[in-house]
């Protein structure tokens, strides 16, 4: 029987790598942990967040738009998030009309997009078990 261990890594496809680049560091505050050059001006760069990794890369042609999935980063303090982002001018997604923020029983969280259109979960759990 086949048993998944973990998640490897979560990866984006982008289009333009400088500007992902600028993006994930300069806004998201993410350090850099590989860069590995497949061809000419085809990059994977990887970004090590606690046990997991997120990847973006411009390999495919045509590079597809996002929308469907996304990644939860995990935060200590989702107002101080916002405010950080709003600072940096980027606008979070309405979930509805005048809202941001969704409130769950287990957690509240909101949506950013990178230059891509890549879905970016800003989450914070409200049980410190998670």
């Amino acid at each position: 029987m086949l048993k998944i261990k973990d998640i490897a890594f979560t990866a984006y496809p982008v289009t333009d790598v400088s500007r992902a680049r600028a993006f994930y560091s300069r806004v998201l505050g993410l350090k850099e942990t590989m860069a590995y050059e497949f061809g000419p001006g085809k990059w994977w760069i990887e970004y090590d967040i606690g046990h997991g990794t997120l990847a973006l890369h411009n390999i495919m042609e045509p590079a597809p738009e996002g929308k469907g999935a996304n990644i939860a980063l995990e935060v200590e303090n989702l107002d101080d998030a916002l405010t950080h982002f709003k600072t940096l001018g980027v606008a979070p997604h309405e979930i509805k009309p005048g809202t941001v923020i969704m409130d769950s029983p287990a957690c509240r969280f909101f949506f950013i997009s990178d230059p891509d259109g890549n879905n970016i979960n800003i989450h914070q759990c409200k049980h410190p078990a998670h």
